[in-house]
């Protein structure tokens, strides 16, 4: 998702969904790039090694362009937010640059998933049954998976654990066979999600039998199974319930993307066999790390405090109870690194020698509040400013299995947990301005804090260079310029049921009410000014549109800008 997982060392990128804040297409391919040249060397390493294990191989499941359509849905940090079209354009230019462009070998071979209609919750995703209109299906949760197989020529595509309309997805022939390969000519092959196949009969009862279940899945089109029931296939030929032409088709297609990495040529044949193992966590990709936390970032209220000015910055209270955790850099699919920076860690890095500084975490991430803030409370009143971590961690929000608090993988609501909006509120009474840094990959309903807070940012799950970039925005180096891939609502009361797969009243497409911080926005350190906006005035079906606007910085800062054009029927 952002950078190579579970293979030990590697460059840690921002999660997901703080890349599609950063809106920059460019930015994704070379993270992208960067990740599958780490992924090809330590493949290679491996293999000469003698030790070719689980998280060495070249097939990567990723990107998932599931559309977040609910702030509530735990695994929406692995997306690219709620926007079928940001979501198309990210997921095409990651795909490019994990697979390389050599015309005859895969550099490494994506991933799009989980196909389709596929975005919590997690705790029944085995038994799910989305019910979708087609209007729905192809606005919403197709064009992303098109955009991936049309542009982008994905080599895989993963089917989802969940029913839609009734039909599991791994043995949807209408998706996997009229829509995937006649409609959009996808070449590649499908691989299950985790476990999947066996769900037909022992979750949704739509099969009775793991022969029964094999037999659909390989007929409808999914070719590799992660799991175990693909070994009733032989059972399945016996029983006369499949062929072994139909078996042959999925082994031709599985062959295929090994023959296209070149699994089966000496390394002198395949171009990306000669990637060093010295690109692993590399000084370029150190600093593309920073750069990627820097663009994800987004400024969503700022009195006039920030930028801070170093020079000026006397005395710093820092709080919060995700300020010194690695684990708000990682969010989740994640590799390690042994120069993780944490928020704390960035900030303490920009200061001066002549600065105070005191960190105290003050709350607790969920649960009760503290009662014991009176210490805390003397340090911030003896500060020039209050600079408070808090919002999410991974616990909080992830997939099934991965987070552990009592909600489960999936968030109930939208509101700071108990714990920090009381300590919040007590260090508002100290009087001393407050930047809030919201971690953590999804919205936030913060009502109070916009109202009364000096200024909010949100980083995400910003990856190993995190704490440098939050500084580096702090203190002026960098102007923000991250929009929100995403709505940040009011009230989990403005959601329509989480169940309900209707886009009706979901994201900034669909939803009639005012929310707190809108699908694109972010503000900067400066002002910019648009003028001279050129269009055509009507346009046949089928003719492209040009469009032209100039854009000036008018302000006293550098900083880079997003146009953003919407276009509706």
């Amino acid at each position: 998702l952002h950078g190579v997982a579970r293979a030990g060392l590697a460059t840690v990128f921002p999660q997901a969904i703080g890349l599609a804040a950063a809106w920059d297409v460019d930015l994704m391919y070379q993270v992208a790039v960067a990740t599958s040249d780490e992924g090809r060397a330590k493949h290679h390493a491996a293999v000469r090694n003698g030790s070719p294990v689980a998280y060495t191989g070249l097939t990567f499941w990723s990107p998932n362009i599931n559309i977040f359509r609910d702030p509530r849905w735990g695994r929406g940090h692995e997306t690219y937010g709620e926007d079928p079209y940001l979501t198309a354009r990210l997921g095409v230019a990651f795909i490019k640059g994990i697979q390389g462009d050599d015309p005859k070998y895969l550099k490494a071979s994506a991933c799009a998933k989980h196909y389709a209609v596929h975005s919590g919750p997690e705790y029944n995703r085995f038994t799910f049954d989305a019910q979708v209109s087609q209007k729905d299906i192809r606005e919403t949760y197709l064009p992303a998976f098109r955009a991936a197989v049309v542009e982008g020529k994905v080599e895989n595509v993963m089917g989802a654990y969940n029913r839609l309309n009734g039909i599991p997805c791994c043995a949807n022939e209408w998706l996997l066979g009229d829509v995937l390969r006649q409609e959009w000519g996808f070449e590649g092959h499908v691989v299950s999600d985790c476990g999947a196949i066996q769900l037909l009969h022992t979750t949704h009862g739509w099969t009775k039998t793991a022969e029964e279940s094999v037999a659909r899945a390989v007929q409808a089109g999914c070719d590799l199974n992660c799991g175990e029931t693909y070994l009733y296939l032989r059972d399945a030929v016996a029983q006369g319930l499949v062929s072994e032409a139909d078996l042959d088709r999925a082994l031709r297609r599985v062959f295929r993307v090994r023959f296209r990495l070149g699994l089966f040529d000496p390394d002198e044949m395949v171009p990306f066999a000669s990637i060093p193992e010295s690109v692993v966590d590399c000084a370029a990709h150190r600093a593309l790390a920073r750069k990627a936390a820097q663009e994800s970032i987004v400024l969503l209220k700022n009195n006039g405090i920030l930028p801070l000015d170093q020079k000026k910055q006397k005395s710093l209270m820092i709080y919060g109870p995700t300020a010194a955790r690695a684990d708000v850099l990682l969010g989740n699919y994640y590799g390690l690194n042994p120069r993780l920076v944490t928020p704390l860690e960035g900030i303490l890095g920009k200061l001066s020698p002549a600065t105070s500084a005191v960190y105290w975490g003050g709350c607790n991430l969920t649960g009760q509040a503290r009662k014991e803030y009176e210490v805390s409370l003397s340090y911030g009143r003896a500060s020039d400013v209050l600079i408070v971590v808090m919002g999410l961690a991974p616990e909080m929000e992830g997939e099934a299995g991965d987070a552990n608090t009592a909600e489960g993988p999936d968030r109930r609501n939208l509101e700071l947990p108990a714990s920090q909006e009381a300590f919040l509120r007590e260090l508002h009474t100290t009087g001393k301005p407050i930047v809030l840094v919201l971690t953590g990959g999804s919205a936030m309903a913060v009502s109070w804090a916009q109202e009364h807070v000096d200024a909010i940012l949100w980083i995400g799950y910003p990856g190993e260079e995190g704490g440098n970039a939050l500084a580096d925005v702090l203190f002026g180096d960098v102007s923000p310029a991250g929009k929100l891939p995403i709505t940040f609502y009011k009230s989990t009361d403005d959601l329509p049921p989480f169940e309900n797969y209707a886009m009706k009243g979901r994201t900034y497409r669909y939803f009639e009410g005012e929310p707190l911080y809108p699908f694109g926005y972010g503000l900067s350190y400066t002002q910019f000014a648009y003028r001279n906006l050129r269009l055509p005035t009507t346009l046949k079906a089928g003719e492209a549109a040009q469009l032209a606007v100039e854009v000036q910085n008018v302000g006293q800062r550098a900083s880079d800008e997003v146009v953003q054009v919407y276009l509706t029927a």
